[in-house]
């Protein structure tokens, strides 16, 4: 069965984090203020464990649930775009990466989660080397934080705006996709400070640092607002300008909480 869209439809591809602060629950948030209809294929559920230094205890889904959800949301929709979170292993990407091979979406958005939180070394290593074979091919459009910039780019340091500069340049070199490199709060100064390059154009998108403790779900949230502005049919670059925009709100309207950070609220910006 074919159709056509008549409201702009996205699907996050993600890990269910309990809090709602981040994970595919801010990523359908997110997608529900930026005026996007959005679905959900879920590749694991992670709980902080507050008794532990707020810990990662991540349950995964099983593959075969994971295909089922991924089937029926792809033969249901002809998906404007797709978020990918956090997949957590080698057959999770593997499972992923054919689906989407299969579905090809108008556009794929990687937030590559690079070191799986709760996972030992090796298997971390493991689940880096499968996403960059299986999933960063495929992806139209990257969102990678600081740590993410460094591993992609093969840079040993990012610490001023030129150097995230040049690590945009290197992900899209190595990628193909358009990129928006968040340096965010880790580089020093008063602004938060991203790069988005796509082979052509370089730009740097800057709001004011905006309180003390760290935001959960920016960068979920992020990558979820290109999702839905792409979606919407808007360009690569108009896409990073209004998600970058989306998140310092955000930000500025954070939920407070008993945990050492806050989580950011996603206000409705239907446009």
């Amino acid at each position: 069965m074919t159709t056509t869209n008549e409201h702009p439809v996205a699907m996050t591809i993600a890990g269910s984090e309990a809090t709602g602060g981040a994970g595919a629950l801010a990523d359908i948030k997110t997608f529900q203020a930026l005026d996007v209809s959005g679905c959900l294929s879920l590749t694991c559920i992670v709980a902080f464990d507050p008794q532990n230094d707020w810990g990662h205890r991540v349950t995964p889904i099983d593959q075969q649930t994971l295909k089922n959800q991924l089937e029926v949301n792809t033969a249901v929709y002809d998906l404007d775009a797709v978020k990918i979170g956090m997949l957590g292993s080698p057959e999770t990407i593997r499972t992923v990466a054919q689906a989407l091979r299969e579905a090809t979406p108008k556009n794929i958005v990687l937030d590559p989660v690079l070191i799986c939180k709760g996972q030992e070394p090796g298997a971390a290593l493991d689940t880096d080397e499968a996403l960059k074979a299986e999933i960063l091919p495929l992806a139209d459009f990257v969102t990678p934080n600081h740590f993410e910039s460094l591993s992609l780019s093969g840079m040993d340091e990012i610490s001023t705006v030129e150097d995230l500069k040049e690590a945009a340049r290197r992900i899209h070199e190595v990628s193909g996709a358009a990129v928006l490199a968040k340096g965010g709060v880790r580089l020093d100064g008063p602004d938060a400070i991203d790069v988005f390059y796509d082979g052509t154009t370089l730009e740097v998108l800057s709001a004011p640092k905006i309180g003390e403790v760290a935001v959960a779900g920016a960068g979920c949230s992020l990558a979820a607002a290109v999702t839905a502005e792409l979606a919407k049919g808007r360009t690569p670059l108009e896409a990073a300008r209004n998600a970058k925009r989306f998140v310092s709100e955000g930000i500025d309207q954070r939920i407070t909480s008993h945990a050492p950070f806050d989580a950011l609220r996603q206000v409705n910006q239907v446009s």
